[in-house]
């Protein structure tokens, strides 16, 4: 039976829930992943190279807030290159405006990007990150346009930007 008490229970279970998604804390076990990388440095050093915002989105899998990265507005020829590790990952000419708010691609550069399956926030996706240091870039989805139909939904502050020579 409905009662008060527990339409307010459930209601404040969901509340959690959903504060915890926005924060970025994951809501399901991922098992610890058995690739290695050629780029690997100690949790010391990775916090000594990259921002606080970079390390959380790169080192532990968090994802940055809509429509806060410049790179979600960047227009201009060139490659977008792991902010770790400086892989290219993404040309500019794959590059469009989703509408979602992070930077999005419909493909990566050959040899720039590795994924795994994702069972965080209670849901299967497919998670991208760099395949020479393992950070975490994004997620994958099958939404994005022609010709790859995929779209590569990217945390700007994972990358750094170069523009192409004139």
């Amino acid at each position: 039976m409905v009662n008060r008490r527990n339409f307010l229970i459930f209601g404040g279970t969901l509340s959690v829930i959903a504060i915890a998604a926005a924060k970025g804390f994951p809501l399901a076990a991922r098992p610890a992943s058995a690739e290695t990388f050629e780029v690997t440095k100690t949790d010391a050093e990775w916090r000594a190279i990259l921002t606080d915002e970079q390390y959380r989105i790169l080192r532990q899998e968090d994802t940055e807030r809509p429509f806060t990265s410049a790179l979600n507005n960047e227009k201009r020829k060139g490659t977008f290159q792991c902010a770790g590790c400086a892989l290219p990952v993404y040309s500019s000419e794959a590059k469009y405006d989703s509408g979602t708010g992070w930077p999005s691609f419909w493909q990566s550069l050959p040899g720039g990007v590795a994924t795994r399956e994702d069972n965080a926030l209670f849901m299967t996706r497919t998670e991208c990150h760099c395949h020479r240091c393992g950070g975490h870039l994004g997620h994958v989805f099958d939404d994005g346009p022609p010709p790859t139909g995929k779209r590569h939904c990217i945390n700007g502050f994972a990358l750094t930007f170069v523009a192409a020579s004139a």
